[in-house]
Formats: structure tokens, sequence, C-alpha cells
């Protein structure tokens, strides 16, 4: 995949699937493995990723997103600033249990009690952008669900809760960049080559 001269990428991994993601919890700070089907869906990751090029690779320091990058052929560099966002007293709990007491939650548009707000959440993701800018090249991150659908959304100069139009599944990769000098999303939520980059 050839790249040309001063083009900035940044690609996108969510880890593999965790029993918490499987059963729909918030996990944040909970330090939770891979499930068989996560490792597998790590795994394939590898031939999609291995051929790319990449400049550099980040990974969020919880034992998810580093399995999945290390399964999927990578040692990445630790960054501390791609890890979840915190949900504070709703870490494990379902989007469905939050509503009983709090009717039509979501973490875009309600407060996590003790957790992170969305400001903080995009001044850490901001600093990941603007590294990822100055650096250029290929920038490669392993990390989570909603901070990575922050991150695209402060790629692309939108609002932290732009985020939720963002779906992404786990162990997928998903790929942002420039056309002309505007941000855009060139894939989304891959699992596996497109139609068009088969031989």
């Amino acid at each position: 995949m050839e790249q040309t001269v001063g083009e900035t990428e940044l690609w996108l991994v969510r880890h593999g699937e965790t029993e918490w993601s499987r059963t729909w919890r918030h996990t944040s700070f909970t330090d939770l493995e891979l499930t068989e089907t996560g490792r597998a869906q790590a795994r394939a990751l590898r031939p999609l990723l291995s051929g790319v090029g990449f400049n550099r690779v980040w990974s969020s320091p919880r034992r998810r997103a580093l399995e999945t990058a290390h399964l999927a052929g990578f040692d990445p560099e630790i960054v501390e600033d791609v890890v979840e966002w915190h949900y504070g007293e709703y870490e494990g709990v379902t989007t469905e249990e939050i509503r009983e007491t709090v009717p039509g939650w979501t973490v875009w548009t309600h407060p996590s009690p003790l957790g992170e707000s969305p400001e903080q959440v995009a001044e850490r993701l901001d600093r990941v952008v603007d590294r990822a800018r100055s650096l250029g090249g290929r920038t490669l991150v392993f990390a989570h669900g909603h901070s990575l659908r922050v991150l695209a959304a402060r790629w692309l100069g939108l609002e932290v809760a732009d985020g939720r139009v963002f779906l992404l599944d786990t162990g997928t990769y998903s790929v942002l960049g420039d056309d002309r000098g505007q941000p855009v999303v060139i894939r989304w939520n891959v699992r596996e080559e497109a139609e068009e980059d088969r031989p």
C-alpha cells in the first residue's frame, strides 16, 4: 500500500472481545484479558495489517489492547492518553442497568459519577491527534471502543458527543486521513479485506 510523501493517516484498532464487552458492561480501568473469540479476532488482524508499513504503533496499557497488538504482530509503545473513557461508578455496569435509575442515559449525553467528563476525554485525545499529525506518516493505535470513537471525532474536528455515530465493533480496524486538507474517514469498522483489495 503506497503512501504519498507528507501524507498522515491514523489507523485505529479496537481490541478483541472480552467477557465484559461481550455482555455490554462498561470497561475502563478493569484489566480484563481477551476471550478465545477475542484472541481469534486479534490474530485475524495480522494479515490485514502486516504489510501496511506503519511509522509507529501505540497502545493503551490495558491488557486487552496490548494482547490484541501482540497477537496482531506488533510491539507497541504504551500511550496512556488512549485509555478508555473512565466510567467512574458505572464501571462494569450495562447501559440498561444505568437507565433503571437514569432514564435515557448514554456516555455521550449524561455524566458518569466519579468518572471523566467529555472535556477531560477530549483533552487527552486531542494530544494524540496533535502528536500523530506532528509526526506524520502512519500511526497505528490499539485501544478501546469509546476512546477510539472520540479520537475519530476529534481527528475530524467534531465534538466528543459526535463519536456516538461511529459504531465500532471489537477486533476491527479503521483508517482516518485527509483529502486535500479535509480530515476524512477512509475506512471504518473493518474485519476483513475490502473486495477491491483482494487478489
